[in-house]
């Protein structure tokens, strides 16, 4: 025997971080009542505050990593600081903000706070567009490589991974 749940009325309730909604639910025996915690569905850190804008609020923070073609090692010495400047002139430029930035070797990792406006994707591009142009113009030995940098990008939000956790990786890469 199938036992049917009352038809109610009821309009599902709006519920917002730590409020609490108490529900009736069928128990094949009878009714129970359960308590509902709703928690925040992402983490943000609160050293980050959010920009408020005339029609928009927002904190939008990517973490992009790219690499040189065939991930060769050639972000050291004198590339490795030009690329650094490179990097900071493009984002001062478009009014982005670098929260961290952490060129290796064979990898840049930058975890940067942009606008709503701007995709990830373009972010990656301007940055490896003119650094590639300036880097092989002034380092002769990067023009014997096809490209300097791979098509490929990773592109990660902040929203599901605290900035903690994201700093703590990076710094963990740039001692191995």
């Amino acid at each position: 025997m199938s036992q049917r749940l009352p038809k109610t009325a009821q309009k599902a309730p709006s519920l917002e971080s730590g409020d609490e909604w108490a529900s009736l639910i069928w128990d094949l025996g009878g009714v129970e009542l359960l308590t509902i915690y709703v928690a925040p569905s992402y983490t943000v850190n609160m050293e980050h505050d959010y920009i408020h804008e005339q029609h928009s609020v927002h904190l939008v923070i990517y973490h992009i990593i790219w690499c040189p073609k065939r991930r060769r090692k050639v972000l050291v010495g004198p590339v490795h600081d030009r690329l650094k400047q490179l990097i900071e002139d493009v984002v001062d430029e478009n009014g982005w903000q670098i929260i961290q930035l952490a060129i290796q070797p064979d990898h840049v990792h930058l975890l940067l706070r942009s606008n709503p406006y701007t995709l990830p994707t373009d972010i990656a591009r301007v940055i490896k567009g003119r650094s590639s142009h300036h880097l092989r113009q002034e380092y002769p030995h990067l023009l014997k490589m096809p490209s300097l940098w791979t098509r490929s990008t990773f592109y990660s939000t902040a929203g599901n991974v605290s900035s903690e956790i994201i700093q703590h990786y990076i710094e963990k890469q740039s001692t191995e």
